[in-house]
Parts: C-alpha cells; sequence; structure tokens
C-alpha cells in the first residue's frame, strides 16, 4: 500500500533535456493486456459476457471463430495468427487503423493451429478482447480503462496512449545509433488493449496492489486469472525471483521495455 523505493533515470526528451522524474509517463506495451483482462472479467462478472462463448457473433471472418471462445483469447490458445509476427508489419504500424482494418488484418492472417491445442503467444488475442469489451459495456476502451481501474485505484497517470507529448512529461523511447535518436511511435489504434497503454511505475505498483489485493476483481475472477492454461494465466505469467514466483507481465513497444509483479509472500509489488 505505499512505496518503499522509487528511482528515475535518464531523459524523458533527450533532444530537449527534460530529465525523468517519478510522474513521467511511458508506453507499457503488453502490459496492457493485463489491464485489458480485467475489463474483460468486470464483464463476465457483471453477466455481460461469458468466458465459455464463441467469438463468431462478433468476428464472423475470423477462421474457427465458432471454435474460439473468450477464454481462449485471454489464454493465448486461439490459434489466431499474431499479425506483429509478419515482416510487412513495420511497414504499416504508424499509420491510423480503424476496427474494420484491424479485424479484415488479423482475418487475413489466418491461424496457426487448432484452437485450444497449444499456447501462442498473439497481440491478435487482445485486440480482438479490445473490441469485444467495447461491446459488452457499449463505451470506448478509453472510458473503461478510466472508470473501472484508473479512477477506483487513483491512477492519475494511467490511460490509453496517443502521439507521444514530451510537454505532458510523456517520455520518447530512443535507440542509440552514434547519438540517441527517437525511436518510430505505433499508432494506438493498432496495440489498443494490447499494447497501448501509458502509465508509470508507480501507478503500476498501485494498480498491482489493487489487482491482488482484491480490490478490483472478486476472488474468483483473480484466481482464474492466476492459473495457468498451458504457457500462460489470463493477462499474467509466473515470473520467477530467486525461490520465489510471482505474477506479472513484460511489455516491450517501440524500445520502451517494462515489466511488473507482485509477490504475495511479503505483500510486494514492483514496477
Amino acid at each position: 500500500g505505499s512505496i518503499i523505493y522509487s528511482r528515475s533515470t535518464g531523459y524523458a526528451d533527450f533532444e530537449n533535456k527534460i530529465k525523468a522524474d517519478g510522474n513521467s509517463k511511458y508506453r507499457i506495451g503488453s502490459i496492457s493486456k493485463t489491464f485489458t483482462t480485467v475489463l474483460v472479467m468486470k464483464a463476465v462478472e457483471q453477466n455481460k459476457l461469458a468466458l465459455d462463448q464463441t467469438i463468431d457473433r462478433y468476428f464472423p471472418s475470423i477462421k474457427n471463430a465458432g471454435k474460439i471462445t473468450v477464454e481462449n483469447l485471454l489464454y493465448h490458445r486461439s490459434g489466431i495468427h499474431s499479425f506483429t509476427s509478419d515482416s510487412a508489419y513495420l511497414t504499416w504500424n504508424t499509420h491510423r487503423k480503424t476496427e474494420k482494418e484491424m479485424i479484415d488484418i488479423i482475418a487475413k492472417g489466418g491461424s496457426d493451429f487448432e484452437p485450444d491445442t497449444k499456447s501462442e503467444y498473439s497481440n491478435s488475442n487482445f485486440v480482438l478482447l479490445t473490441f469485444i469489451v467495447e461491446k459488452s459495456f457499449k463505451k470506448p476502451y478509453t472510458e473503461l480503462l478510466k472508470t473501472h481501474i484508473a479512477l477506483p485505484v487513483g491512477l492519475a497517470n494511467t490511460s490509453l496512449g496517443g502521439k507521444i507529448n514530451t510537454s505532458k512529461n510523456e517520455c520518447r523511447s530512443y535507440t542509440y545509433l552514434e547519438t540517441w535518436k527517437a525511436a518510430s511511435e505505433t499508432d494506438i489504434s493498432i496495440p489498443l488493449g494490447a499494447g497501448g497503454i501509458v502509465s508509470t511505475p508507480v501507478d503500476l505498483v498501485k494498480f498491482s496492489d489493487a489487482l491482488f489485493g482484491g480490490k478490483l476483481l472478486n476472488s474468483e475472477s483473480l484466481e482464474k486469472m492466476k492459473t495457468v492454461n498451458g504457457q500462460y494465466g489470463m493477462g499474467l505469467f509466473k515470473i520467477p525471483f530467486y525461490d520465489k514466483t510471482g505474477y506479472g507481465h513484460t511489455g516491450g513497444i517501440d524500445g520502451f521495455s517494462s515489466v511488473f509483479s507482485n509477490f504475495s509472500d511479503g505483500n510486494v509489488s514492483f514496477a
């Protein structure tokens, strides 16, 4: 419930020599999947959605949609090809896409294996889950994130991202080529709830404490998220630390790199 240790290093904006601080916001990549899973489980708790329902009513154009369930998407057991694995992905990832365009791209990618026969990480799964929660609640993802997670937990610096604005304490990402060069920015209309959230380490620790402290979901939903099926839990995986095992997620997008985890033996979260 309290921050024990916090440290900031480097620049939020190298060109303008703006240093990063405790409130500097970073793209957290796939840690977004944990937030999206919480929203899916909220919809389940409110009987707006069932884990065993198939996705053909939402996405009839997707191969095996009549066999793939919401649970298969959450566990990365759908077989749906991950669009970020395609070599062409980096030729269009900075351009805005509509919901229809994203569904068409995912449908065109086809299936890599028969649903629920194995685990294979796919960003496509969580882009589709973003659209499913929006349809379940009849509200945009940005609003759901704010209403159901950010406001109740007090996450002042967490939201769905946009074009990076360093004057709002948002960090750029850099690669080193003789000097620091700003990385290109994926348009947030593409990763959405699979990788589009912006946050801070402090907010992620607060989110982690709230999630594992039972303040966001009921105990049954939380246990379901932690239950590993194949390689993954739902929006979580096991993170080992010496003799201990935590639950959390990692993230990577446009050179940003992130991780959060919670260790119940000691009630400690880190990001």
